[in-house]
């Protein structure tokens, strides 16, 4: 078994959609639409077929702002989307050029052997980044 997709909730699509591609480097997929939900949905991919599905729902609200990883946990539920990439320094400074919101600038992460960094993306979503230390390993999204 391995992840698929994970999806997050966007008030705009279009707008969400090119970012995640711009910002992450990844590509755009399959798009959809459910008009009696009045739902309309695509993918944005990385690797393979694993990817973000953001989904638009006309008339959701917002929910809590998880603006940073202690925050999020504080909150049960879905908590942040992450990216592997080979240069964390890079891909985070792409993020940051592509409007993200920094939260946690590069730094150690508790898993031996990686690093890590946080982001916002400009509907306030949390975004981790990954990357070993070594800068070995392949690139899940945009090494920018």
């Amino acid at each position: 078994m391995r992840m698929h997709h994970a999806g997050i909730s966007v008030p705009d699509l279009d707008r969400a959609l090119a970012w995640y591609c711009a910002a992450l480097g990844l590509r755009p997929g399959y798009q959809f639409e459910v008009p009696p939900l009045r739902l309309r949905g695509g993918f944005a991919l990385g690797d393979g077929d694993t990817g973000v599905e953001l989904i638009e729902l006309a008339g959701s609200a917002p929910g809590v702002p998880k603006t940073d990883p202690p925050t999020a946990n504080a909150i049960q539920g879905f908590n942040h989307v992450c990216f592997r990439v080979d240069d964390l320094e890079a891909a985070y400074a792409r993020l940051l050029g592509h409007g993200a919101v920094a939260v946690w600038d590069p730094r150690d992460a508790p898993e031996p052997g990686m690093r890590m960094a946080y982001v916002t993306d400009p509907d306030g979503n949390l975004i981790e980044l990954v990357a070993p230390v070594s800068g070995s390993g392949s690139s899940a999204a945009g090494a920018a």
